[in-house]
């Protein structure tokens, strides 16, 4: 039996692009190795004539950032009515705003730090909470824009209200949380396995930690109690499922047990559209959970679909 048609949706125009290429190319590879016909789509303003032109059974959402994350592009496949991948269009969408995802967590009973959304030129004169605090672009991914304030720093991050600032208006500033980086990757209604993150010459899990081969050392499984590893599980796929997440997603953790074992867990964000590089984390904590790249492919090729 011939196995279906699959559009690879890659590039499109946000700062992710790079990201998006290397995810899309690896995993076209990989689905043609599965017997899938793959077509490769650069994603353009066109893309809605060219997917109307190549009819596919599917479209693999390999686009991350704006356009590609948060429900833009979702929107466009449900007009179209191209079965997809991933998350659909609310749930993008609100997983994409920081803030209101952190809404959504929080009124679940998942644990986040005290936050705040301000106007990037508002916080040029004082600090806008007691340092550390952490400033990020409201609505980016791949840590783009992330500055970390510490406690010793006299004033705010100039670079926030400068003109190289390209990440919009509006910036979340949150209580910077000490400790471990865990992430937790979900699959259907699995929660996967945890994976520690340790950034390698980088002050925190920024973009070349993630990208960058050599940036940042995984350990999968993360070396953390029982007790621990088990509560992460259950707050990704409750994160998950309060925000609507289908498909694959991917939670990410601080974990600070400077003092004790059980400590302090906070969750930060979820992730709707996890990198499929050769350097990313889903893949490795699939493989962990004993699912190949070709079997995590096949499965999320075949539970796409509209109305998600």
């Amino acid at each position: 039996m011939t196995k279906k048609h699959v559009a690879v949706l890659m590039g499109g125009f946000s700062s992710e692009r790079p990201v998006s290429i290397s995810s899309g190319n690896a995993c076209a590879d990989a689905l043609e190795a599965e017997g899938y016909r793959v077509t490769r789509v650069d994603v353009g303003r066109d893309v809605g004539a060219v997917l109307a032109e190549l009819k596919p059974d599917v479209a693999f959402n390999a686009l991350h950032g704006p356009y590609g994350e948060d429900g833009l592009i979702q929107g466009v496949l449900e007009y179209l009515e191209v079965p997809y991948t991933h998350s659909g269009v609310l749930a993008s969408a609100l997983a994409m705003n920081k803030e209101q995802a952190k809404r959504v967590a929080r009124a679940a009973g998942i644990p986040v730090a005290e936050s705040k959304v301000v106007n990037r030129f508002d916080i040029r004169g004082e600090h806008p909470m007691v340092p550390p605090y952490v400033v990020k672009p409201v609505a980016e991914g791949s840590s783009f824009g992330v500055v970390i304030v510490r406690e010793d720093q006299s004033h705010p991050p100039q670079i926030v209200s400068s003109p190289e600032w390209n990440y919009g208006e509006a910036v979340m500033v949150e209580r910077y949380v000490h400790g471990r980086e865990l992430t937790c990757a979900v699959m259907g209604d699995v929660a996967l396995g945890v994976c520690e993150i340790i950034p390698t010459g980088h002050a925190f899990y920024d973009y070349d930690s993630k990208y960058v081969p050599g940036g940042s050392k995984h350990e999968t499984p993360a070396k953390i109690s029982p007790n621990i590893y088990q509560k992460i599980q259950t707050l990704a796929l409750k994160a998950h499922q309060a925000i609507g997440c289908r498909g694959v997603s991917r939670s990410d953790f601080r974990y600070d047990d400077r003092h004790s074992e059980n400590g302090e867990i906070v969750w930060l964000e979820v992730n709707t559209q996890p990198g499929m590089t050769p350097t990313s984390l889903v893949p490795e904590i699939a493989a962990h959970a004993g699912h190949s790249f070709g079997d995590l492919l096949s499965w999320m090729v075949e539970d796409a679909s509209c109305l998600r």
